[in-house]
């Protein structure tokens, strides 16, 4: 058994023991994302430990960078959802002051523009039909005076807070079940809600303001389809890649996300239109299939090649994917798409994922287990 092998099978990828995530890991809600243990055990697994960059192209809520700055390592994260790049900046950028005053004076502020019916409702494709009337005022009246926060560390902190309570507020399910349902939800609330929301980022960022603010590491931030990134835009030395990969027909992330992304003026149909594995992909006229997603994942592999350290490790988390019907093996998938490009297999793991930590709901959700793959980019290959 190879080293890389062994120390995989040394630990319990499972985490069945370890507590659910808290502070920093917990501010906003994110469809399957990474459990911090398993990219912070990876990172004290593989990285080669001479100060090289870690890098997730496909980084989400940034679990991976978080845990890559506490480490002390400069961290670098691609994603084209840009809820989730908003989530991966406030978790790694320090405050420059307290955000709790601010976010009470914008209530107060948003309050008296609600009651002065002083607010206008943005041009949502049907807002009516996903919030109650006044519901949309108050969040109109939120939004404007956000957008009017001059310091971007704080603007963007909040932004996430009133993210963090769109689901909440409005006729959608949950944040994993995109259907229309009656809910209880009052729109007085509103305010409330944002105002403990806002508290509970300051204290999630708080909780990692060690690191922040000894600047043990910095993370960048990219909001971009990694198709279409190049390598001369990342640095050239990365001696760690950990991601948790896209499936094809999978969850599509960008719904779930459709009305935050419209609340705070982003464009959630072009983050449809490029998201890699989504469901849609496979169901439309000239639908996409395992191939086309191959062929992505080996373009994502040519531009690792460019910017990893000869060596370095790539550790990636896949679950199973079903087209038509078909089972489809992603692990065949990634090592075809990966060989080309110079890496190599050098160990898999099977890993449970517990009921209790399953992001998605359950009768939507039935991925039971996932796959652990470390390619190594062979010496040579650049």
């Amino acid at each position: 058994m190879n080293p890389t092998a062994k120390a995989l099978q040394s630990v319990d990828w499972d985490f069945s023991n370890a507590p659910v995530a808290t502070g920093i890991h917990a501010i906003h809600p994110y469809p399957a994302k990474f459990i911090p243990q398993i990219p912070g055990r990876l990172i004290e697994l593989f990285h080669p430990g001479d100060g090289s960059a870690v890098l997730d192209p496909f980084c989400g809520a940034g679990t991976t960078l978080v845990e890559a700055i506490d480490r002390g390592l400069d961290a670098w994260g691609i994603d084209l959802n840009p809820i989730a790049c908003l989530m991966a900046r406030v978790k790694t950028t320090p405050f420059p002051f307290e955000m709790e005053p601010v976010a009470k004076r914008i209530v107060r502020q948003a309050q008296d523009n609600f009651f002065k019916r002083a607010v206008s409702v943005p041009a949502i494709p049907r807002v009516g039909y996903w919030f109650k009337p006044d519901i949309q005022l108050r969040i109109a009246a939120l939004v404007a005076e956000i957008n009017q926060v001059d310091t971007l560390a704080i603007r963007e902190a909040l932004q996430v807070a009133l993210s963090s309570i769109i689901v909440r507020v409005s006729n959608q399910e949950s944040n994993t079940r995109y259907a229309a349902v009656e809910k209880d939800v009052a729109a007085e609330d509103v305010f409330k809600r944002f105002e403990k929301a806002a508290a509970a980022v300051s204290r999630g960022v708080a909780s990692g303001s060690d690191s922040l603010c000894r600047h043990l590491g910095k993370a960048t931030v990219l909001n971009r389809d990694i198709l279409s990134v190049t390598a001369e835009e990342l640095p050239s030395n990365i001696g760690l890649v950990v991601t948790s990969t896209p499936y094809p027909n999978a969850y599509e992330y960008w719904l779930y996300h459709k009305y935050r992304m419209y609340w705070l003026g982003m464009n959630p149909l072009e983050v449809r239109q490029r998201e890699i594995g989504a469901r849609a992909h496979y169901f439309k006229k000239k639908a996409q299939d395992e191939g086309d997603f191959e062929r992505q994942m080996g373009a994502c592999f040519q531009l690792l090649a460019r910017v990893m350290k000869p060596g370095a490790k790539a550790c990636f988390v896949v679950g199973r994917s079903i087209i038509h019907g078909r089972a489809i093996d992603n692990v065949a998938l990634l090592r075809r798409a990966a060989e080309p490009q110079g890496f190599a297999v050098e160990g898999t793991v099977e890993r449970r994922i517990l009921s209790t930590r399953k992001t998605f709901n359950l009768a939507h959700g039935k991925i039971e287990r996932e796959n652990l793959i470390v390619f190594a980019l062979q010496q040579g290959e650049l």
